[in-house]
C-alpha cells in the first residue's frame, strides 16, 4: 500500500487518525456544499466523495484518500456549519433539551492498476442534550468553539457537559466514525496501519 492521504483541514479527524495509528498526509478537499438535497445520508456522503476526489486528482497506484463530512440532522432540517455566531445560538437553542442525528458521510478512494475503487458509506449517531439556558448557550457561543463545527458545537469541547446520552459511535460526532473506517477498509483488503517494515518499504 502507498500513502494515504486525509482530504480534510479538520484538526478533530486529523487528532482521530492519529490516535488510530495511521500515518498519513493532510490534502484538503474542496467538496461542493448540496445542502439542497434533502436525505442526509446522501448528502454527507456525496460530500465526502467530492472531497476525496479533489484531492485525489493526481495520486500514484496504491495511494489511499479518506474524504470525510459531517451534518447534524434535527426534525427534518439539515444543520451545517452556522454563518454567525447569531446563528449558533439559534441552533443550540433548538437543539437543547432534545434528540438529534449526527451524520458523516466517509469516501475511501484507492488507486488500484487498472483504475479507483471506491468505498462511499455514512454514520449516524442520536444525541440528546439536557436543557439549556439561553445564558449558557450564550456563553459558549462567546468563546468562538462553534463557528466551525456542524450543529454549532464540540462533543468534546466546553458544550459536552450538556450530553444526556447518545446512542450510536461517539467518534462519529467528534467527525470521522474511526471504527467503521477500519471495518470497511479492512473488508477491501485495505490495512490503515503499517508494520515499521513496511513503513521502511520492506516486505512484512
Amino acid at each position: 500500500m502507498g500513502k494515504i492521504i486525509l482530504a480534510s483541514a479538520s484538526p478533530r479527524r486529523r487528532e482521530l487518525l492519529e490516535k488510530a495509528g495511521v500515518s498519513f498526509e493532510v490534502l484538503p478537499g474542496s467538496g461542493e456544499e448540496r445542502t439542497s438535497l434533502k436525505d442526509p445520508e446522501e448528502l454527507v456522503k456525496g460530500l465526502a466523495l467530492a472531497k476525496a476526489r479533489s484531492a485525489a486528482r493526481e495520486a500514484e497506484e496504491g495511494t489511499v484518500v479518506i474524504g470525510a463530512d459531517t451534518i447534524v440532522f434535527h426534525k427534518g432540517r439539515i444543520l451545517g456549519k452556522p454563518a454567525s455566531p447569531a446563528d449558533s445560538v439559534r441552533t443550540l437553542m433548538e437543539l437543547q433539551g432534545d434528540t438529534h442525528q449526527v451524520y458523516t458521510g466517509v469516501a475511501v478512494l484507492i488507486k488500484r492498476k487498472d483504475g479507483w475503487q471506491t468505498l462511499n458509506f455514512a454514520e449516524c449517531t442520536d444525541v440528546t442534550f439536557y436543557p439549556v439556558s439561553r445564558e449558557d448557550i450564550l456563553s459558549y457561543v462567546e468563546t468562538g468553539e462553534p463557528a466551525d463545527k456542524a450543529g454549532s458545537y464540540a462533543i468534546q469541547g466546553a458544550f459536552g457537559i450538556y450530553v444526556k446520552e447518545i446512542h450510536g459511535d461517539y467518534f462519529n460526532v467528534v467527525g470521522l466514525p474511526v471504527p467503521r473506517l477500519f471495518h470497511e477498509t479492512a473488508k477491501a483488503g485495505i490495512s490503515l496501519r503499517q508494520t515499521e517494515k513496511q513503513k521502511e518499504g520492506q516486505e512484512p
